[in-house]
């Protein structure tokens, strides 16, 4: 059945303003609940948290004071959403249980985007970024059997993977290589715009959280854990927001942050398990039909154009949140040792990887990454088949890597042999 949020009447914002009472649900049960319910938690406290910085910076930067209060009037629904969403975490799980909940979202839901997404270009985007979450998957599951002497695989449910993805330590690449190009506006499809939203915010939400709780442990092996993995999930916002494009106005932007909210508590009602949560997803959808009509109506009063020139005449597929193995098998034995140059992909080390390599890791040169040659000159962006800087866009697949090439499993080997948490 289709479903067409814009001709969709939701509850009128005057209405939505709930009490103490209303607001502190009860928490799902870690031992009862489907890991995919939690991973739909966190996933729209995410697209929630997105929302209300969105709606602050847009505030910041308008002059018309009744705009300004009619952005406050919705951002506090939004935050009253937030709270719910949120809260239905149990407050049992440690802060790690919940840290391999977060990387349990991040690779399962930017595979699925991956899949997909009907860009090459962004597609190679998201097939890139969920190597690396991967890894920190498998990280933090060894970090979670050391400390709390108990397996990630309970947490996950055996849904995900708990192995080795793209080493961590080739994570760390100059920051300018961490900007893409972005979606053109005028043409990309609807659900790229949405996807891009989605992973944005998702990665976002986790750099916030490693942000915050990474110093709240006394092992120092944790602390240098959530260090490391809290300065790639920088580079991982970095590298998903340069997807948006810029040339979007406020009011276009603000459009595509509700109809995304429609589209992901849309997705998450049809596909939930659990009877309490799919109610306060139906609940939040029928509010942002009505924060989407009110920011339709200033999209029109200020762009002056038609809604429709911007957005899906009805919402697309369902986001599902669904076991990738085979995919993600697949990614590990072709892109593991990819890094980007530019706003392209290469499988050589370059001089600005090996740099931030050298300057990152303290003057330790890291191992070298598999196929790597000093004496090899790095394949171009173009040569790659991902989109240079230029308006022509390829469709042509990337290079494959071998995985089984001579060399790369020792060195792989030696440099996990180094990590104290490659205990698998």
């Amino acid at each position: 059945m289709t479903f067409n949020p814009l001709q969709e009447r939701g509850i009128p914002l005057d209405k939505q303003l709930r009490n103490w009472r209303e607001l502190n649900v009860t928490p799902t049960d870690p031992d009862h609940a489907d890991p995919y319910t939690r991973c739909r938690i966190i996933t729209m406290n995410g697209i929630e948290v997105e929302a209300i910085m969105f709606s602050h910076h847009l505030a910041r930067h308008c002059p018309d004071v009744e705009i300004k209060q009619q952005l406050a009037r919705v951002r506090y629904i939004e935050a009253q959403q937030q709270k719910v969403v949120n809260w239905l975490l149990p407050g049992l799980a440690s802060v790690l249980e919940t840290t391999i909940a977060y990387e349990q979202v991040a690779v399962d839901l930017t595979a699925w985007v991956a899949r997909m997404e009907p860009d090459p270009y962004l597609q190679q985007a998201y097939q890139f970024g969920v190597l690396e979450d991967f890894d920190h998957l498998y990280r933090y599951a060894n970090l979670y059997e050391m400390i709390e002497h108990r397996k990630a695989e309970k947490i996950v449910d055996q849904l995900t993977e708990v192995m080795p993805g793209r080493p961590t330590f080739m994570h760390h690449r100059n920051p300018i290589d961490n900007v893409r190009e972005p979606y053109d506006r005028s043409t990309a499809a609807p659900i790229s715009k949405l996807h891009a939203l989605t992973i944005m915010a998702a990665e976002q939400q986790t750099m916030n959280f490693y942000m915050n709780v990474g110093p709240t442990y006394m092992e120092p092996i944790a602390r240098q854990l959530y260090q490391e993995i809290g300065l790639i999930e920088e580079e991982h916002v970095t590298h998903y927001e340069s997807l948006v494009d810029p040339g979007e106005s406020w009011w276009e932007m603000l459009m595509n942050h509700e109809y995304n909210e429609c589209y992901l508590y849309h997705s998450f009602m049809e596909t939930e398990s659990d009877p309490k949560v799919k109610n306060i997803w139906e609940l939040h959808l029928n509010m942002e039909l009505e924060h989407l009509r009110l920011a339709v109506e200033m999209f029109k009063r200020f762009d002056g154009r038609d809604p429709e020139e911007v957005l899906a005449p009805e919402l697309p597929a369902p986001v599902t949140f669904e076991p990738n193995k085979a995919y993600l098998r697949e990614l590990i034995a072709t892109q593991i040792d990819y890094t980007t140059l530019g706003t392209g992909y290469v499988q050589e080390a370059h001089e600005r990887f090996e740099k931030m390599q050298e300057a990152i890791m303290g003057g330790e040169k890291a191992p070298p990454r598999s196929g790597s040659s000093t004496t090899t000159a790095p394949r171009t962006a173009a040569s790659t088949g991902c989109r240079p800087r230029a308006s022509t866009r390829s469709t042509a697949s990337p290079p494959t890597a071998d995985p089984a090439a001579p060399g790369s499993a020792p060195r792989w080997a030696r440099a996990r042999a180094r990590d104290p948490l490659a205990l698998r």
